[in-house]
């Protein structure tokens, strides 16, 4: 297996930093529903998503 970036790739990563950036801006003005479920939804879902879509198998 081998990774590949593709644009794919790239905007799940800017998404996962922007949503990374956004829970914690909420967090730190004193919401404290919203942000864990933003940042649960970054790092468990659009983050290795952003991995998981950039693997290719190599066919040898």
């Amino acid at each position: 297996m081998r990774f590949i970036w593709k644009p794919l790739n790239k905007i799940l990563l800017i998404l996962g930093i922007l949503l990374t950036i956004v829970g914690y801006l909420i967090m730190g003005s004193g919401d404290k529903t919203i942000s864990p479920v933003i940042l649960v939804v970054a790092y468990v879902i659009v983050f290795p998503a952003a991995i998981i879509s950039g693997f290719k198998k190599s066919s040898e």
